[in-house]
């Protein structure tokens, strides 16, 4: 059965899933910054604004870990990923991949 589970656990990390430390529940409660621009859920309202709702875990951590790093500029992003510790962007990306994305025409 160890074997087994070792096998499914080392398949999702290959597969690119959410790391098994991300915690969705933690990400929704660090999340009500990013609600000011792109709503409570991620379903941004404006099209200023990215809807992060429903997007690839890989990559909101891929985007939040580039703001960071200065490698990605954003006048507003920068600050806020910045204060980010690898944990908080993990799980912020689990909070917001697993939200539904809303089909909106501005």
């Amino acid at each position: 059965m160890k074997k087994l589970l070792w096998i499914a656990a080392c398949a999702a990390l290959i597969a690119g899933g959410p790391s098994l430390a991300a915690n969705p529940a933690a990400g929704k409660e660090k999340s009500k910054t990013c609600a000011a621009c792109h709503g409570p859920d991620g379903n941004s309202a404006a099209p200023d604004f990215p809807r992060l709702a429903g997007q690839n875990f890989d990559y909101l951590v891929k985007a939040l870990s580039e703001y960071k790093a200065g490698e990605r500029k954003n006048a507003i992003m920068a600050p806020l990923a910045g204060a980010l510790s690898q944990r908080d962007i993990e799980d912020l990306a689990a909070y917001f991949s697993r939200q539904q994305g809303l089909v909106v025409k501005y």
